[in-house]
């Protein structure tokens, strides 16, 4: 089996498919095969175990040879990860004694004196200018050797593989699952649905490509495979033209068109005419990405086809020398003359989703009862055809809308991850507006829902926040979408940050704030504040071209404060996207466990760093009144200063970032849970004992062994099919 494919498979489903093959003992290559899996927090369920005995030695053999790698790079374990203080987290010095031993180190250094001693004499201290400072000084090698061995815990992670079907079938299955998601894909996700489309482009395709990124990705592997692309919109066509040329299908970044082939200019050229023949007001979609438009006809030559005329008003539009009056800018007119319930059915009758996305500002705007009653009653009739993920988003969005409500801020987040925090000076929506609203969009999501008989459900996914997009979370291992909040159990707490640069030198720095109740600062831990009450910090690496490690360990016992803020600061150099590969994760030990700095059975999450900022905010932990500590899930990132970012300069900014953040309610699995439990399903709270003898609906965080031929299985990696349609 291709290498690239399984190893995506394992990622996504955590299922091995088996290849068929002759029969024989192969029980001594599986067990081997296990212990090496669970040196990384991994191991074979008992069903896989079994059936990997019964292969050749030769089987089992090469499938450890991909599945491992893709188990050690979803934790973090594919690189090495140096601490700066060899015997992290032990012996770390105090910082300001820390500096002063390398500036004393610096004055012996006839090369480095002089320069250090001009600084000095200016008052400055320049921790880069000191030769020892932040570069490693031992090997990996010689800190493997300075820790003892990872005494196992019981509170040590184990995630368990299970069983797939024949490589082929798997494959496909994935393919639908992602091109036919009826919500937008992340990042990795795209890139991966890219791999299996061009894979899949020959067979069996999903019966609908409900989001329109992931139709192009879709279009881009069927046009290279030479069959028709699926074009109904002008926007599908500029999408498709960013897929071949390598950009970006969301359209948030600015592509580089390349020089396109005849024959696909053709069919471009075509699948526009068609689409504008077909409906001309279609034409009016070229708008939003004007400049984007006038590119891509530098490099399509709409002139030199006059066979097909409507591509070519395609282009005058986006030039401004013909005017297609959009929907947008009709519903305006009707509301700039006070005809709120005129704009509601025309939004209603046109584009039902927009509506939805409106209906906030529609209700806020009508002038009294009546014209709310409209607006409610447009939206009622719409609502069967809105996608289920727009009813949702709504859902939650009313239900942060309520009367009277203390909030004061809002926090916008954009596609990237991008945050900042505003005002909200909106009107509050009368509340018998409000709950009308909300007994609407429960009744469509209902109607919607399927019914199990049997949900078995693990209560640490009640909390997860309903992955309503791709882009609410990043690729990475045990993420969860932005909003969801998760136990932590363990005693000791440590983050993990590497980052590898890609063209020129890069710092990335990590660092931990300590917020109290009211979002005060406690204390922080950063390469300025190397000890305090808390915990610890591993050292500052300023220099490293094959890759660096930072880490902080925090003792939950000892924290002060109610919150703590891990965060991700470029220094200087490049950002977390033009780095080569940069992650954040982080591990739960209990107290003697003793190891490495980096021990891969104890990662909780890894979750990959990307995003426009220079300062990221991965999720911050939480002490309630009990104090019991949960991870809320944040995937955000402030843009902070093209250098020197440092957790001192933030702190204002990040403490009323996450003052708006959390006071939000997101909408998560519960609501959906309950909608179901009330439509007729036997819902059963699964305690972590034996699971029930027959099929069920499993909705859960990981897996569990045993479950019945049959079973319906929706945990993190897949909980996207839990949105309806």
């Amino acid at each position: 089996m291709d290498p690239v494919l399984a190893r995506l498979l394992v990622r996504h489903t955590l299922r091995v498919p088996v290849p068929a093959g002759e029969r024989g003992d192969g029980s001594g290559a599986a067990l081997r095969f296990d212990a090496a899996l669970r040196t990384a927090g991994f191991a074979l369920s008992s069903a896989l175990l079994r059936e990997l005995s019964g292969r050749s030695a030769e089987t089992v053999v090469e499938l450890a040879r991909w599945v491992l790698p893709a188990v050690r790079e979803r934790v973090g374990d594919h690189v090495a990860h140096n601490a700066y203080f060899i015997d992290f987290p032990a012996n770390v010095p105090d910082t300001r004694e820390f500096w002063l031993s390398c500036v004393l180190e610096a004055l012996e250094d006839p090369e480095a004196r002089e320069p250090v001693l001009d600084r000095l004499s200016a008052g400055v201290l320049d921790l880069l200018t000191l030769p020892s400072y932040g570069r490693y000084r031992h090997s990996y090698e010689e800190l493997l050797a300075a820790h003892e061995e990872l005494v196992p815990a019981a509170g040590d992670r184990l995630t368990v593989l299970h069983p797939g079907g024949p490589a082929e079938e798997e494959t496909a299955a994935l393919y639908a699952a992602l091109a036919g998601s009826v919500t937008p894909l992340g990042e990795e996700h795209l890139a991966d649905l890219a791999v299996l489309a061009a894979h899949c482009a020959d067979g069996p395709q999903p019966a609908e490509i409900p989001v329109r990124e992931n139709r192009a990705v879709v279009n881009a592997a069927r046009l290279r495979a030479g069959a028709a692309p699926l074009l109904d919109t002008v926007t599908d066509v500029l999408r498709l033209a960013c897929a071949l040329s390598g950009g970006d299908v969301t359209l948030r970044e600015r592509t580089r068109f390349r020089a396109l082939s005849r024959p696909v200019r053709r069919v471009l050229l075509a699948g526009l005419d068609a689409v504008v023949a077909k409906d001309p007001a279609k034409a009016a979609d070229v708008g939003p990405h004007r400049e984007a438009w006038k590119r891509l006809g530098e490099r399509l030559h709409p002139h030199e086809h006059p066979r097909w005329p409507h591509a070519a008003e395609v282009f005058a539009v986006a030039r401004g020398e013909l005017r297609v009056p959009s929907l947008d800018s009709r519903a305006e007119a009707l509301l700039a003359d006070g005809d709120v319930p005129g704009a509601a059915e025309l939004l209603a009758s046109a584009a039902p989703g927009r509506l939805f996305r409106a209906l906030d500002r529609l209700l806020r705007t009508a002038a009294d009862g009546a014209g709310r009653e409209a607006v409610l009653a447009a939206a009622e009739r719409a609502a069967p055809r809105v996608a289920g993920r727009v009813v949702l988003s709504l859902r939650e969005h009313a239900q942060n809308r309520r009367a009277g409500a203390d909030a004061v801020r809002r926090v916008f987040v954009n596609r990237a991850g991008a945050a900042w925090v505003a005002p909200d000076r909106r009107a509050p929506l009368p509340e018998d507006v409000r709950e009308r609203l909300l007994a609407l969009l429960d009744a469509e999501t209902r109607r919607r829902l399927p019914v199990p008989e049997r949900l078995l459900v693990d209560p640490d996914v009640l909390d997860v926040a309903l992955p309503l997009s791709g882009r609410a979370s990043t690729g990475g291992f045990g993420v969860l979408p932005r909003g969801s909040v998760s136990p932590v159990d363990g005693e000791l707490l440590r983050f993990f940050m590497y980052w590898k640069e890609a063209r020129r030198t890069t710092d990335l720095d990590l660092s931990a704030l300590v917020l109290d109740e009211e979002y005060r600062t406690v204390s922080w831990l950063s390469y300025t504040e190397l000890t305090a009450v808390e915990g610890v910090h591993s050292g500052d690496v300023v220099e490293a071209p094959d890759g660096a490690s930072e880490f902080i360990e925090l003792r939950l016992g000892a924290v002060r404060g109610t919150f703590v803020v891990p965060q991700v600061h470029v220094f200087s150099g490049e950002d977390f996207e033009e780095t080569a590969e940069s992650f954040f994760g982080f591990m739960l030990r209990e107290g003697e466990q003793e190891g490495r700095p980096f021990e891969p059975r104890t990662v909780r999450m890894k979750s990959d760093l990307r995003g426009p900022g220079r300062v990221a905010l991965p999720l911050v932990f939480r002490r309630d009144a009990e104090g019991r500590w949960h991870a809320h899930w944040l995937h955000l990132c402030l843009r902070g200063t093209p250098s020197a970012n440092r957790v001192e300069e933030h702190r204002v900014s990040v403490a009323v970032l996450l003052r708006g953040a959390l006071g939000r309610t997101p909408l998560t699995v519960r609501h959906l849970v309950r909608l179901m439990e009330e439509s007729g399903s036997r819902v059963t709270v699964w305690d972590g004992g034996a699971v029930p003898a027959g099929p069920v609906t499993y909705l859960g965080l990981e897996r569990p062994e045993g479950l019945a031929p049959g079973s319906r299985v929706l945990t993190p990696e897949n909980l996207r099919d839990l949105v309806p349609a």
